[in-house]
């Protein structure tokens, strides 16, 4: 698949739904801003890719990144983002969503499983009570101490 074809909106993914894309696979969904990829990023998408069939990411727009981080972030903006994303194996696809959080969007997909990393505890997971409601697991993947956008930005910054 094109890496172009994996950005998709929420409407993109209600008429795949619809043309039976997705019977009998298991979604796996998470989300983040991803603004800067690193090692810890490309080891969590892999370990959450494989606990079921497609891994779809919701991805922070620039605006949902600036109010969550503050009005120097994102560093990427959300094209940039959601392209180097699209080019991992792991991730099936990508939707960017406006709010700040992926609840809608989680209403919407109503995935199979629900992840985040290991800096979240499963019950504090937006979305994680509509996941447990439909019959859909919760967790909370490995932790990559050390790994984080805002320790890149932190050395880059300091010279």
């Amino acid at each position: 698949m094109n890496c172009l074809n994996k950005i998709i909106t929420i409407n993109d993914f209600i008429d795949l739904k619809s043309n039976g894309i997705f019977h009998n696979k298991n979604i796996v969904f998470t989300n983040g801003c991803f603004d800067i990829l690193h090692s810890g990023h490309i080891l969590y998408l892999e370990e959450a890719s494989k606990l079921g069939d497609i891994l779809i990411l919701g991805l922070n727009s620039d605006n949902s990144v600036k109010r969550l981080k503050g009005q120097s972030r994102p560093i990427n903006n959300q094209q940039d983002r959601a392209i180097v994303l699209s080019g991992l194996q792991s991730v099936s696809y990508i939707i960017i969503f406006e709010e700040d959080t992926p609840f809608e969007l989680i209403k919407i997909i109503n995935p199979d499983i629900l992840v985040k990393g290991g800096d979240w505890k499963a019950e504090q997971i937006v979305g994680s009570d509509l996941v447990l409601k439909n019959g859909g697991v919760v967790k909370s993947l490995s932790f990559k101490e050390g790994k984080s956008t805002s320790n890149i930005i932190d050395n880059i910054l300091k010279g």
